[in-house]
């Protein structure tokens, strides 16, 4: 029988112990979009041998490991100081998780002691379980699209098995609010409060799959280079010169807010913002700003801070 596309589900657990499945329950689903998987990922060795004759070599695979990908809605869980459903997914990134009861929970980079998770994909009735899950995350926020966070996570491959679609329950995933004027507020770069037409944010996590002999199946996060682009309706240099920062190395701050109600808001912040090259570049007749940025920690881990509220 046809499997059909349309008929997918992905949960996610964090584990308590490293590359051990905790098994995820119905509420450890996760709403999704632009879902996929490489469910065979390998470094291929050709034997290369030498032959009297033409033809093929046969091809080995080694460290076969599991690709996957998916976006989230940035949106809160619906409930002021509860975290979002995906909470566990941006913690296995390299991130800590402080929960304000009632209040907030607020996501901050880490650099040891990292969180993993269990991710269960299920295809119309096959599932894959991929254990030791590690990635990273791009934030994406454009004018009149929904905003996303965008992960990319590695794991160690488990054979995959005929097992029925699971019973699902949704939830602490609030409706999505449209990235616009009024439900987009208070974006700054470099304290000056610029018309924002996109943002982008990656957590440039670098991650490395190793199965060392007499070692164990593990997915690293060795480093992380925080960056993104801005794109602002272009200012008179009275108002706000950019290019004059750029050339000065002037750093500063990079903020914004999306979402108006409790529960559903997502405040975005850091304090050192170095930009890169500005450049000019043209939306409907007007004239925009293209601004590349790097977050650079002051102290330690503090490049950027995410706070659900």
């Amino acid at each position: 029988m046809a499997q059909l596309t349309r008929k997918r589900v992905i949960l996610i657990e964090a584990e308590s112990s490293y590359g051990t499945d905790p098994t995820p329950a119905a509420t450890d689903v996760v709403l999704v979009r632009d879902l996929s998987i490489t469910p065979q990922s390998s470094d291929v060795v050709s034997r290369d041998v030498v032959r009297p004759f033409l033809g093929a070599f046969q091809q080995l695979l080694a460290n076969t490991r599991v690709e996957v990908t998916f976006s989230v809605e940035l949106a809160g869980s619906g409930t002021a100081g509860t975290a979002p459903r995906y909470g566990s997914a941006l913690k296995a990134c390299g991130f800590s998780e402080t929960i304000a009861s009632n209040t907030s929970v607020t996501y901050e980079p880490i650099s040891a002691n990292f969180s993993s998770v269990t991710i269960h994909y299920n295809t119309d009735g096959v599932r894959h379980i991929v254990t030791g899950c590690r990635g990273s995350f791009t934030i994406n926020g454009s004018v009149g699209e929904i905003p996303t966070i965008d992960f990319t996570f590695t794991g160690i491959y488990n054979a995959p098995t005929d097992t029925a679609l699971p019973n699902t329950t949704y939830g602490n995933q609030a409706t999505p609010l449209v990235f616009k004027n009024g439900n987009t507020t208070g974006f700054q770069l470099l304290s000056h409060s610029a018309a924002l037409q996109s943002i982008s944010l990656d957590v440039g996590n670098e991650l490395v799959y190793r199965e060392l002999v007499g070692g164990t199946k593990e997915t690293l996060i060795t480093n992380r280079n925080i960056s993104g682009t801005v794109q602002i309706e272009a200012m008179a240099l009275g108002t706000k010169d950019y290019f004059a920062a750029a050339i000065a190395e002037t750093t500063g701050n990079l903020t914004f807010l999306h979402g108006t109600t409790a529960g559903n808001k997502v405040q975005v912040t850091s304090t050192k913002a170095d930009i890169g090259d500005v450049a000019y570049s043209d939306m409907d007749g007007i004239q925009m700003l293209d601004i590349p940025y790097t977050l650079v920690p002051s102290t330690a881990n503090d490049e950027v801070s995410i706070v659900y509220t």
